[in-house]
């Protein structure tokens, strides 16, 4: 099996001072990417900055006879994340691959979290993506060619307690990822999602003593895959957990037409509302698609 290489690929990955960022810093510079390490070093909760993370993965890939430059702008500022964008075009030439993974962690109950906790995890993982989309889509369009992989969470999709802004932030990277994949598909952009599992300081507070190995090493191969010019996938979302690659998937049921509803009648068939049987998948034009088959069995009735 012939290697998948990155030669002439210049990549930026944000938050990739620590844990999976890193990993996934290291594989690209490995196989031929030139990274621009994009990390301020804030403490888990987003405050304070420490430049040794980014300084210190660059080095590393230095040592291994590899290509990288230090970004300690913050992906949650507009000005500073198109920044990072302007660095790598002006130090590399161009940009062809955007790894967003910059996080943070706020925890508190929905009814106890602050404005202030709130919009700090939000700004850093979803505006944070759209910031560093807006400034890195012109480029690549301009040069036909381009991979986003935004980093989502298993708790965009299925919720988790105690971290409502982490979830709301993980699933709007999912609208995110698929507007960049409908709008720039047909400049060669395509963009996933990816949903990593691993044992990094994020998981401070979380029991994980009973988990398998969890090492970030084991998701950066499914980011490698996505982000390689091979890839042909867009507009979808993968899963790596504990040695597990799995593809996640948005489906809709049958459904059931009636030319008027009531609230009783609803209730009545709810059954048959929610029956799983023929799900329906949408791809890359599901909102289109959707509206098509609705549309169809309205005027078949």
């Amino acid at each position: 099996m012939n290697e998948l290489r990155f030669d002439g690929r210049v990549a930026v990955i944000s938050g990739a001072g620590r844990g999976l960022g890193r990993a996934y810093a290291l594989l690209l510079a490995s196989r031929g990417a030139k990274v621009v390490v994009n990390d301020n070093g804030s403490a888990i909760a987003g405050a304070a900055e420490d430049h040794g993370p980014a300084e210190s993965v660059v080095e590393e890939i230095r040592r291994q006879g590899g290509t990288a430059m230090v970004s300690t702008a913050s992906v949650a500022s507009p000005d500073e994340a198109a920044q990072i964008v302007r660095d790598a075009i002006d130090a590399f030439g161009r940009i062809d691959i955007l790894v967003h993974n910059a996080g943070n962690v706020r925890r508190a109950p929905i009814h106890e979290m602050s404005d202030e906790a709130y919009h700090s995890v939000v700004d850093v993982h979803l505006s944070g993506g759209f910031y560093l989309a807006r400034a890195a889509i012109p480029h690549m369009r301009e040069q036909r060619y381009g991979r986003f992989v935004l980093t989502s969470s298993i708790g965009g999709f299925y919720g988790n307690a105690n971290v409502v802004n982490y979830c709301v932030a993980k699933a709007g990277l999912m609208g995110l990822s698929r507007a960049i994949a409908v709008e720039n598909a047909e400049f060669g952009i395509q963009s996933n999602l990816i949903l990593p599992g691993a044992v990094t300081r994020l998981s401070e507070g979380i029991d994980t003593s009973q988990f398998p190995p969890m090492e970030p090493d084991k998701v950066a191969p499914m980011v490698g895959w996505l982000a390689h010019e091979s890839c042909d996938r867009s507009g979808e979302i993968f899963a790596a957990v504990a040695g597990r690659m799995a593809k996640f998937e948005i489906a809709e049921t049958q459904g059931v037409f009636a030319q008027d509803w009531t609230i009783e009648t609803i209730a009545a068939r709810r059954d048959e509302i929610t029956a799983t049987e023929d799900e329906k998948r949408f791809g890359l034009n599901g909102f289109q698609e959707h509206l098509g088959f609705s549309f169809a069995m309205a005027k078949a009735n």
